[in-house]
């Protein structure tokens, strides 16, 4: 066969969402991620795909976020009755991610919202890292490596006939709390790249345990509410092992105010979403895919993700009155919550109450899309108005950006993945980034590889 695949991009080509890239060689019509558009491009269908999903004979999962995975469900209904492979702990995450995205879409039905997601369960064939598996046909071999982006993240490598190419998917950074950096891979003739931080560097990195401990006694001090949208999957995690470090080690204070009796009380941390709450408690069952430090407090009798202080919430009354409590308290608290774009999600309603407060600190902790009330707010200045919940809502509260947490890998990662590939590759595509960015890390990486060809797809 010709081993020269044809590569379609039906997704993550003019932002940064909705992942979904086609994949043709010989008899191998294959899809790398099936994302969910979010903020300017959430307008999209969600069964609108440009291709005739019947032919599609396999797709490949680099990893759980929902905007590489969200349209899963609706690829099936459309007709796709192919193998899903991923690796072993996406395959535990994934039906949790499913399942919540089709509550969203079709809160009204849960036995078509089961039916569904037992017609995806028996089409998930994990595959091991590190490992070549033969894909249907015998054509192609796929094999996944570790992507350091969040538990399970693998980035996709594809050879036919000896082409390689290789997909991203979303790589990491140094320093993740629960798996290790991305290494080069061995060969890449074609390199589908994303480039979500290609045009900069994360600030303090390597200082951000501090600066969040420091950041949050500070917020406190006078009391108030910190708010911080999370993803469900991922951030949360690492957001609440480093809290767990800053309460072990005392860098954040075990007491804030004090109770009628003159004692001290708890700082509560809470978690507050039904899906943060099943993904955290799956990545304790997935302790073997853990980094061995991480492994070796959990040996020394430490609860990195059900410490004492752990506050959580599931049932939407109780949601409700943790959301009252701490707007008529102004009981110092810690709050993590999705959607981590303030897309929806509980933090809306903690949002909707406490953004006109100046006591209330928010953190964001991660990017935030065009078109996303996240980067809204961070835009807004003191007095401004944003719309929460559909309501105009005056914008009072102190914003914090803590860059260092982002689970993307910066300019510098990523070029290190590329330039560190012993044959530069013939073709790099940057995908699932902003125009700007795609266009700054272009002319970045034409530059350290002069061999190379650089180009941005539309």
């Amino acid at each position: 066969m010709d081993s020269t695949p044809q590569i379609t991009h039906h997704g993550a080509v003019t932002g940064v969402t909705g992942s979904c890239h086609q994949y043709q060689a010989g008899h191998a019509n294959l899809l790398i991620d099936c994302g969910l558009f979010q903020g300017a491009e959430s307008d999209r269908p969600l069964h609108a795909f440009g291709f005739d999903v019947a032919e599609v004979t396999a797709l490949i999962v680099t990893h759980c976020h929902i905007d590489h995975v969200g349209r899963i469900p609706w690829l099936i209904a459309a007709g796709f009755r192919g193998p899903i492979y991923c690796t072993e702990p996406t395959a535990a995450l994934l039906p949790l991610v499913l399942e919540d995205a089709l509550g969203i879409h079709i809160p009204n039905d849960a036995d078509l919202v089961e039916k569904a997601l037992a017609r995806i369960l028996g089409q998930i064939q994990p595959v091991p890292y590190n490992q070549w598996h033969p894909l249907p046909g015998g054509e192609i071999e796929l094999r996944f490596q570790p992507a350091g982006h969040i538990m399970g993240s693998a980035y996709v490598e594809l050879d036919a006939s000896g082409h390689r190419t290789v997909f991203s998917g979303d790589l990491g950074a140094p320093g993740a709390v629960f798996v290790d950096p991305p290494q080069a891979p061995e060969r890449a003739d074609i390199l589908v790249l994303e480039s979500t931080y290609g045009n900069r560097d994360h600030e303090a990195r390597a200082e951000r345990k501090t600066e969040l401990g420091n950041s949050l006694k500070r917020a406190l001090a006078d009391g108030g509410t910190v708010l911080i949208p999370a993803f469900s999957l991922g951030r949360t995690q690492e957001i609440l092992a480093f809290i767990e470090d800053l309460l072990f080690e005392n860098n954040l204070l075990h007491t804030t105010h004090s109770q009628p009796d003159g004692t001290g009380a708890a700082l509560p941390i809470i978690l507050d979403s039904p899906l943060a709450l099943r993904m955290t408690q799956a990545y304790r069952h997935l302790l073997d895919h853990w980094r061995e430090p991480l492994q070796n407090k959990r040996r020394a009798g430490r609860y990195p993700l059900a410490f004492d202080q752990l506050i959580t919430i599931e049932h939407h009354r109780d949601h409700l009155a943790m959301v009252k409590r701490l707007t008529h308290t102004q009981q110092p608290a810690v709050v993590l919550a999705a959607s981590g774009m303030c897309q929806g999600g509980r933090i809306m309603n903690y949002l909707e109450a406490m953004l006109p407060l100046p006591e209330t600190d928010i953190f964001f902790v991660g990017y935030q899309a065009k078109g996303t009330l996240g980067a809204a707010i961070q835009r807004a200045q003191p007095g401004d108005t944003v719309r929460v919940n559909n309501h105009p809502t005056p914008m009072n509260a102190q914003i914090h950006r803590l860059s260092g947490f982002s689970a993307h890998a910066d300019r510098t990662g990523l070029t290190h993945f590329c330039t560190q590939i012993p044959t530069a590759p013939t073709e790099i595509r940057l995908v699932h980034g902003d125009a700007k960015v795609k266009r700054e890390f272009q002319a970045h990486l034409a530059n350290r590889l002069p061999d190379t060809s650089v180009w941005v797809p539309d």
